[in-house]
């Protein structure tokens, strides 16, 4: 049977968790669907130090000998998840940074046409100032994306 101490210290940390968990989301630094595993382990936590038996049942249940090796095995479980899952995310956002990457190479080479389209048959040579270079100051002149669709 686990000490007063250790079942209070247990229990603190699990509501602080939880406090912790519900603060980030509400300063909306973590998003929901991670928030929900987080709110899960901490539950787990809160009931397993609630509740020091139930760990013993659930061992014996599974054919663990000793509760703690349960706790290290499914920390380990969860530890690879949360792994598996945010390795996915990265590759995800890999995924869409390379095609954002390709999308911005192909507008800035359709702009750069544009321009040099402008500028062969702009007002060179006619006198007038082009639009860029009114009162002196260079200012981008707009651009025009012909629609595609």
């Amino acid at each position: 049977m686990p000490s007063t101490r250790l079942t209070i210290f247990s229990v603190i940390v699990a509501i602080a968790a939880l406090v912790l968990v519900f603060e980030l989301l509400r300063r909306r630094r973590l998003r929901e669907k991670y928030a929900v595993i987080w709110v899960v382990i901490s539950l787990g936590t809160l009931v397993v130090a609630l509740f020091p038996p139930l760990l013993g049942w659930v061992s014996s249940v599974v054919g663990i000998q000793t509760p703690s090796n349960l706790l290290f095995f499914s920390s380990l479980i969860i530890l690879f998840a949360v792994s598996l899952q945010l390795s996915r995310e990265v590759g995800l956002l890999e995924e869409q940074s390379r095609r954002l990457a390709e999308e911005v190479g192909s507008l800035r080479l359709r702009v750069d046409a544009l321009e040099e389209g402008r500028s062969r048959t702009g007002a060179v040579g006619s006198g007038e100032p082009h639009p860029a270079e009114l009162d002196g100051v260079a200012k981008p002149a707009p651009v025009t994306v012909p629609d595609t669709e």
